[in-house]
């Protein structure tokens, strides 16, 4: 990441008070605190001087690393100054803290300053009363243009777009368009290709920015752009249009609306965020906190966990009563009490590493019907060759250390089924679950974990009941 400061040397990562970033990357305490006792004098003029220079993501850290009071002030001592895009790089509770507790016409004067994708991302989260409050205080074509976006549904490609993009007819030549791009005020500041549309903006061809600006003055645009389009529907599902860009390797394309008239462009750097967004998601589904960010708080925090605790509890309490069963048999040989947790761990952690690879796989769409037979059919011929290879190893150990070589077979039996019960339920239970619509980031973990633990403790139990004639 580049580190932006007002120091004269902008790659300098000596720790010091006009250095943002320290050489691990972290925000300087030192910087922080020059900002605060210069937020505290009100010193205008330095404050401006100090943010002025950093990236919007910089600015978004230093906002997140602030407190609620003092993130206010700093966006109101800067007045004018402040980029509002700053606010699309920090967390949505503090974005919202911020847009709750500045005025309408501050947000407005701000979000009238940025792409439209950037002022979607800000506006989308705000109740629709003040939205509309600000909205109103916008220039007709920008408000209309904003109001079409959040018309689309949350989390689509309509949502992401940018609606500044370059718009030519098939009959003008190379020259004309440049005069036209040099003439032209209103257009995107950043962009990597031309788009190609008729009357009624069906968009017919592409012309990569790079092949543009090779071409001579004359030559026709209909005679230069590539009508092998790739576009993407303004009501897709944003993940999907990121696989788009994953597959063909894209860095913008077109977005149409369900008549297929072009209504606005997707970049890469919103499909970064997209996929960053996704991934995240799944990590934290998978782990049962649901959406929670860094700077919720703690009630909200627990609110989101609880349920899925519940659910935990309620596995557990399953696990606890299948233990019940051979209360005999565990009361008779002491040293299965001490070994029974290895079965179901490792069955555990069988199934969690099949669980991963299977929800990314989904999550990816890398599963078609001959892959998901031969993954079943490797996860379960792993979850055997692995259960034999650590059947011995653990078999022998208990043999040694209990002197007791039928408790090594029984808790070697107990790992192979173990094993193979972990391969197949990591697999099938995701599979299963996305079957029915439910996502399996969501709910796979817990389910997988109580199957190998039930299966483990029953295997390894009943197995040493019959083995040792112990019921």
């Amino acid at each position: 990441m580049t580190n932006y400061s007002d120091a004269t040397d902008y790659g300098s990562t000596r720790p010091g008070p006009e250095v943002l970033r320290d050489e691990d990357d972290n925000l300087n305490p030192l910087w922080i605190e020059a900002l605060r006792a210069e937020l505290d004098q009100d010193a205008v003029t330095d404050v401006v001087a100090r943010i002025e220079p950093l990236h919007a993501s910089d600015v978004g850290d230093l906002l997140e690393a602030l407190e609620p009071d003092e993130r206010l002030h700093l966006i109101q001592l800067l007045g004018p100054n402040f980029d509002y895009s700053a606010l699309t790089e920090v967390d949505e509770n503090v974005r919202a803290e911020l847009m709750e507790a500045l005025p309408s016409a501050d947000i407005a004067r701000g979000v009238a300053e940025l792409d439209s994708d950037d002022a979607v991302y800000i506006l989308e989260d705000i109740e629709a009363v003040d939205r509309e409050a600000i909205l109103a205080q916008l220039p007709a074509f920008d408000r209309l243009s904003l109001k079409r976006s959040l018309d689309f549904p949350e989390d689509s490609a309509g949502r992401r777009m940018q609606t500044e993009y370059i718009a030519i007819p098939p009959y003008y030549t190379v020259g004309q368009t440049i005069d036209y791009m040099r003439s032209e005020k209103d257009l995107p500041e950043d962009f990597y290709q031309l788009y190609v549309v008729d009357p009624g903006y069906q968009l017919l061809g592409i012309i990569p920015l790079d092949k543009f600006l090779r071409s001579k003055r004359d030559v026709r645009i209909e005679d230069l752009m590539n009508r092998n389009v790739i576009t993407v529907e303004a009501t897709e599902d944003q993940e999907e249009a990121a696989r788009d860009f994953e597959r063909y390797d894209l860095v913008e394309t077109g977005v149409v609306d369900e008549n297929g008239r072009m209504v606005g462009v997707l970049t890469v750097d919103d499909i970064v965020d997209v996929i960053n967004e996704e991934a995240t998601e799944d990590i934290k589904r998978m782990g049962g906190v649901g959406d929670e960010e860094l700077s919720d708080r703690l009630i909200a925090t627990v609110r989101s966990r609880a349920p899925w605790l519940l659910v935990n509890l309620i596995s557990a309490l399953i696990v606890s009563f299948i233990i019940s069963l051979f209360n005999g048999t565990i009361e008779q040989m002491v040293a299965l009490a001490a070994l029974m947790p290895i079965v179901a761990s490792m069955g555990g952690n069988a199934a969690t590493q099949t669980m991963t690879v299977t929800v990314r796989a989904l999550a990816t769409r890398d599963l078609d019907r001959g892959r998901v037979r031969r993954l079943i059919v490797r996860e379960m011929s792993g979850g055997f060759l692995n259960g034999c290879l650590f059947a011995v190893l653990i078999g022998c150990i208990t043999w040694v250390r209990y002197l007791n070589p039928g408790l090594g077979v029984v808790i070697g039996l107990a790992m192979i089924i173990n094993m193979i019960a972990a391969g197949t339920a990591g697999i099938l239970l995701p599979l299963l679950l996305n079957k029915l619509k439910i996502d399996p980031a969501i709910a796979s973990s817990v389910f997988v974990t109580t199957v190998t633990d039930v299966v483990g403790f029953f295997a390894f139990l009943g197995i040493a009941g019959l083995w040792f004639g112990l019921f």
